[in-house]
């Protein structure tokens, strides 16, 4: 027989062992509707190699299985190519390399059609998340690669590309670069040097709204950038830039740019990347010395990030560079984030990561902490509704209005 006073206890032993974890369930944070991290670059053996296998655990900041436990519903996975010569060799061998990456997405989308789909649109994006599956959107950066013949820009749609990067490190024949190759030749970068867009750049600007296709204008100068805005008939965005008037640095945009691209209806992308948050001349060299001397050691006379960046040497170099030269925090990151919302608006400001390109802060060292991206922005006074648009909303209402704008002809 149960007494009254046993009972209570009973009661209130059941009631403690259930409450703790409905409290917990209520104080936890909801995720936001969707989060799109709009740059994340994959390796040349991407897919090809089982330790850049992107469905199991691997030494990448961004694979799925860190993607399905940080929260990151979507990424822009970046066709990149280094800049070469301007001449057929260069443009043949850039095509090439482009074509690696195109394969490389494919075959993750192959591999793992019950974990990441393609997302060709925001509807599809939005599709794919409610399902429970991960997005994999398609950006070119550095369009190079398009071997300066437009109608590779017909064909990169053709395979699922939405987003156009006009430009990378050094000048190329669409426009000037925010950081030209000085080390061959290219003269450093002021107004003077500062040509702005190619004709072909225009053609490109031009099929790129007829398509329906975003202009990114990260990497490109300053007069690049105004002639994108001058040329393009829907809004432009930046898919990995920071705010110069917080650092300056010339792959950030000062604030007449951000503004500009705001009053075209257009989104700023912040990026979590190290030297565009944080002047650190010492880490820089630090850095520099690291790779030559990995490089060296592994027989090589010039460093590939590739091959190099995945080594034993190069983890335990990095420990002590850290040690020394610590990264920039996602402190430096809200305060980018906050300043370009003062000048854009809550409406033109964006998250990019730049994973695997060289991106990552303390805080956000991988997709597996995207969360903390989130806590970080709430701790900064945004609210819930602020958080969505800064995470994928501000984009997707974008990215309708270019694909509203398209005619495709």
């Amino acid at each position: 027989m149960i007494t009254m006073t046993r009972l209570a206890t009973l009661t209130a032993l059941a009631l403690c062992a259930v409450l703790p974890a409905h409290a917990a369930q209520q104080a936890a944070p909801q995720d936001p509707p969707i989060t799109i991290d709009t740059h994340v670059d994959i390796p040349f053996n991407y897919m090809r190699e089982p330790r850049f296998d992107a469905g199991k655990p691997t030494p990448l900041l961004v694979d799925l299985g860190k993607m399905e436990r940080g929260g990151l519903n979507a990424a822009f996975f970046v066709i990149w190519v280094p800049q070469h010569k301007l001449d057929a060799a260069g443009y043949a061998k850039a095509v090439d390399q482009a074509e690696q990456k195109y394969d490389a997405i494919g075959r993750m989308l192959m591999q793992y059609p019950d974990r990441i789909r393609l997302a060709t649109t925001p509807e599809q994006l939005l599709a794919n998340h409610k399902a429970g599956l991960l997005s994999a959107t398609i950006e070119i950066e550095n369009a190079y690669s398009l071997g300066h013949d437009i109608h590779r820009l017909d064909a990169a749609y053709d395979r699922g590309a939405r987003s156009v990067g006009l430009v990378h490190v050094g000048n190329n024949d669409l426009c000037t670069s925010s950081l030209p190759d000085t080390e061959h030749g290219e003269p450093a970068m002021n107004s003077a040097g500062d040509k702005g867009m190619s004709e072909f750049g225009r053609a490109v600007v031009k099929r790129a709204n007829q398509l329906g296709m975003l202009v990114d204008i990260s990497h490109a100068s300053d007069a690049c950038v105004r002639d994108a805005l001058k040329l393009s008939t829907a809004p432009i965005y930046a898919t990995h830039s920071g705010a110069r008037a917080v650092l300056d640095h010339p792959r950030n945009l000062p604030d007449d740019l951000l503004r500009a691209i705001a009053a075209k209806g257009g989104v700023i992308d912040a990026v979590a990347y190290k030297e565009f948050l944080k002047n650190d001349p010492g880490r820089e060299a630090a850095e520099k010395a690291l790779q030559a001397a990995v490089a060296k050691q592994a027989g090589d006379k010039k460093y590939d990030s590739d091959k190099h960046d995945y080594l034993p040497a190069m983890d335990k170099g990095m420990a002590e560079i850290q040690k020394k030269y610590p990264l920039a925090t996602l402190d430096d990151y809200m305060d980018q984030i906050q300043h370009m919302v003062k000048v854009a608006g809550i409406d033109h400001v964006g998250i990019a990561s730049d994973f695997d390109g060289g991106g990552g802060i303390t805080g956000w060292a991988n997709a597996g902490e995207t969360r903390n991206v989130t806590a970080a922005m709430r701790k900064r006074g945004f609210s819930d509704a602020d958080i969505a648009k800064l995470w994928g909303g501000n984009l997707l209402r974008v990215w309708r209005e270019v694909e509203r704008d398209a005619d495709h002809h």
